[in-house]
């Protein structure tokens, strides 16, 4: 069974095409395109890890996310004041 951290390291360390990789080992080419602008090897651990830009978009999520949460509160504040400064 073929990894994606064995195939990256392929593609970074064998000087071999990613159409000939992809043959070798019978997955598409796109597959192949798709980790290694994905995922990166930590070379200080030997890891598999998201790309740079990969962890960017994550943070991107996740700020989004937070921002919608932060939303929701301010909104629930501005209703509940606007109730009590009625009464």
């Amino acid at each position: 069974m073929t990894n994606s951290k064995n195939v990256i390291q392929l593609l970074e360390t064998s000087g071999k095409s990613k159409a000939e990789i992809s043959r070798e080992l019978g997955i598409p080419n796109g597959l192949l395109g798709r980790w290694q602008r994905r995922f990166k090897i930590n070379e200080e651990t030997d890891t598999l890890e998201l790309s740079d830009i990969e962890q960017q978009r994550q943070e991107m999520r996740d700020l989004k996310r937070e921002l919608e949460i932060t939303r929701m509160e301010r909104d629930i504040v501005i209703k509940t004041v606007g109730i009590f400064s009625k009464g």
